[in-house]
């Protein structure tokens, strides 16, 4: 039996088959567009699956596939691909699971194990509930016993439970990695090496933005380090004298992005959200979804009044509460409704907090992070990368954070 679907297959274009992640990249595979090799664990197996290991045929299909593109021994990404994210109304960014520098059949099969897990957990479930979705609750059995009750809201558009189906890629060991934003202009955001930290927002990365006239605007970002593997790790190193104090794309490599991604945004039928990571001159498409939300008005904003702290406006709107600054999930029971999060940046475990918060305040971070985008997605004001903010802003200080704007202002001392 093989139940393993090949990207480059027809049936790999069917969300319902290899969920929303894997479809449009095996849409893209079939128009001649540079994607990583792989194959796809699909829905079906996730549904029927028994018990807390794989079993011995689907392990077998495993090494299979390894072998098929590149061999045991190379490293891979073994990436969540669910029914519910990466559509037009919901991407469900950095809501699941997802493995980099995986080496071995027993490593990958871990992997694929974790990513089924992460249908069901805390950040996924408050995900699915606040983009109104059924599927955000308890599910009666999770990975390893079959699926929960609920409504997929994601690309395949079918009533039923989310289902989760695995994408295992040959790893892009990357020279420079981002993302971008088609539409009226395109915002290109990168950093050097892996993605990993910029996606996640653990960095403020150097930006561009491109319109009918060429590049109109070049922003140096703030990041110190690189992240690349080493063996099956992902290692952060200080950047090199020639990476630090030069944007880390050549404006060539900017134009190229920027037809890349009107090529897939044709492909997708819409302004599309595209991760990438550039080795050599070759540019390779990780991911590519629609874009779900506009872009806050104010995000190229650089002048602001004497007296406000100012970042990036990463998602509009206006709020105004006490601030509660986070270091971390053992800080989460502090947190009223309300409460403005101010922190160094935001991770996915604490998507849970955004349904209640009225609004998030970063020290790192950009414009195209997951964070932003899940803010952007259920409504919740966001600035980014305002400096030493954890710093400044003291427990309990009302402030009024202004999305649109990318500013912060205190109301009281």
């Amino acid at each position: 039996m093989n139940d393993l679907v090949d990207l480059g297959d027809l049936a790999a274009t069917d969300p319902a088959i290899v969920g929303g992640k894997a479809a449009s990249l095996a849409q893209l595979v079939r128009s001649g567009v540079d994607v990583p090799a792989g194959f796809v664990i699909p829905t079906g197996v996730f549904r029927r699956h028994q018990g807390s290991t794989l079993d011995d045929d689907l392990l077998a299909q495993l090494e299979v596939g390894l072998r098929r593109i590149g061999g045991v021994s190379a490293p891979v990404a073994v990436r969540s691909s669910a029914t519910t994210e990466d559509g037009a109304a919901a991407s469900a960014a950095g809501q699941h699971d997802s493995v980099l520098a995986v080496v071995g059949t027993e490593a990958a099969s871990r992997a694929v194990l974790r990513c089924w897990a992460s249908l069901w957990s805390d950040r996924a479930l408050a995900y699915r509930a606040g983009r109104g979705s059924s599927g955000g609750g308890t599910p009666s059995a999770g990975p390893g016993t079959g699926t929960g009750p609920g409504t997929s809201s994601g690309p395949a558009s079918r009533a039923g439970p989310p289902e989760m189906a695995v994408l295992v890629q040959t790893f892009v060991d990357a020279d420079v990695s981002g993302v971008l934003f088609t539409g009226d202009a395109t915002v290109i955001e990168a950093t050097p090496g892996l993605g990993d930290q910029l996606v996640n927002g653990q960095v403020t990365p150097d930006s561009w933005t491109v319109d009918d006239q060429g590049i109109s605007d070049r922003v140096m970002g703030t990041t110190s380090h690189r992240s690349d593997r080493v063996g099956d790790r992902l290692r952060r190193r200080p950047l090199s004298d020639d990476e630090r104090g030069q944007l880390c794309l050549t404006d060539a490599q900017v134009l190229a992005l920027c037809r890349l991604g009107q090529q897939v945004s044709l492909l997708l039928g819409g302004p599309a959200d595209l991760e990438w990571a550039i080795t050599g001159e070759q540019i390779h498409v990780l991911q590519a979804r629609p874009i779900t939300t506009a872009l806050p008005p104010g995000h190229l904003a650089r002048a602001h009044p004497a007296g406000e702290l100012h970042g990036i406006a990463a998602s509009p709107g206006t709020a105004t509460g006490p601030v509660r600054v986070i270091a971390g999930v053992a800080d989460f029971r502090r947190v009223s409704p309300g409460d403005v999060l101010v922190c160094e940046h935001t991770d996915p475990a604490w998507t849970p907090l955004f349904g209640f918060a009225g609004a998030v305040v970063t020290e790192h971070g950009g414009l195209l992070s997951h964070a932003a985008i899940v803010a952007r997605e259920i409504g919740l004001p966001a600035v980014v990368a305002v400096p030493d903010a954890t710093q400044v802003l003291r427990d309990g200080t009302t402030v009024r954070v202004d999305g649109d704007r990318g500013s912060v202002t205190r109301l009281e001392a």
